[in-house]
């Protein structure tokens, strides 16, 4: 089905008054009429505007076809899977196009309907650790409402959202009814937003896994010590094995988001060497490095 564009039909701008519209009707009902048009296509015409007409005079009418958006004329179209109609009279069989048959068909001069409003969707940003523990964001949310000639105009109005502990990069949460109002008291549509994570200056997130890279003194990997670790729960202390090696990973199961099952964090082990600072710590080095004969490059001595 082709959608219509009833402003397009009309010569008017989707921001016309009911007296811009009721004047354009004049004149093109005039122009078009068949009994006294010359115009090619007369009688065709004179159906299109008298149907663009029909929506566009009526403030719920109007305000139901402007919630649909705006849209190309003959653009492929489906109504909302939520759209619904109270019935009350009948339409003239054939009067109208397709189009208006789907979205008001069935509908005589004392009909009504009713229709979900349409979702709204936003983005929420969020630091990890507020991912971790939960918030709540303030969200300013614009509506679409009619005025007294059917015209939309913007409302904004704030709601308070409770983001649950563990939100998750690109998650979506739903509000229920706290999206555009319903057409004709049909129920509103829901709030859908997406939550993003900021960048952090050490922890970064995979779903619910939480990673971080840890510097570490060649010594406290070469004997395997004990380092304390910053995690989104506190810091805790954590057993290098001996020897451990830079890009080693290390778990610690469940210190990641909250969920079902939490998430992990990972330490990612970033082996730092100090340079030396005098000549007595670069002794040090050459004294390690004649007692500890050691070549990291072992296996390369045929390499190209």
């Amino acid at each position: 089905m082709e959608y219509k564009d009833y402003y397009q039909v009309m010569g008017v701008g989707r921001d016309a008054s009911a007296e811009d519209i009721k004047r354009a009707y004049r004149r093109l009902a005039r122009k078009y009429h068949p009994d006294v048009s010359k115009e090619p296509n007369a009688e065709e015409r004179f159906k299109e505007i008298g149907e663009a007409y029909e929506v566009l005079r009526d403030p719920e009418k109007r305000a139901a076809y402007d919630a649909l958006g705006a849209r190309r004329s003959g653009e492929e179209f489906r109504p909302p899977p939520d759209w619904q109609f109270e019935q009350a009279g009948n339409a003239a069989a054939g009067a109208h196009s397709d189009f208006f048959e789907q979205l008001f068909g069935g509908l005589g001069a004392r009909g009504g309907f009713r229709g979900r409003g349409f979702d709204t969707a936003g983005q929420v940003e969020l630091t990890v650790e507020e991912a971790y523990r939960g918030t709540e964001r303030r969200v300013a949310l614009e509506h679409l409402v009619a005025d007294e000639h059917g015209r939309l105009k913007p409302t904004t109005r704030e709601l308070t959202v409770r983001i649950p502990p563990g939100a998750v990069d690109g998650q979506h949460i739903r509000v229920a009814a706290q999206g555009q109002p319903g057409i004709g008291g049909g129920p509103a549509g829901d709030l859908l937003l997406t939550v993003r994570l900021a960048p952090h200056p050490w922890f970064r997130t995979e779903g619910r896994d939480v990673y971080l890279d840890l510097p570490v003194a060649p010594w406290e990997a070469a004997l395997g010590d004990t380092v304390r670790v910053p995690t989104l729960g506190g810091r805790v202390d954590l057993k290098l094995p001996k020897g451990a090696q830079t890009d080693r990973h290390l778990r610690l199961k469940g210190r990641g988001l909250p969920g079902s099952p939490p998430g992990d964090q990972f330490v990612v082990l970033k082996v730092v060497v100090p340079p030396p600072q005098n000549a007595e710590e670069e002794a040090l080095y050459r004294q390690l490095a004649g007692a500890r004969p050691f070549n990291p490059r072992a296996g390369m001595e045929n390499a190209p």
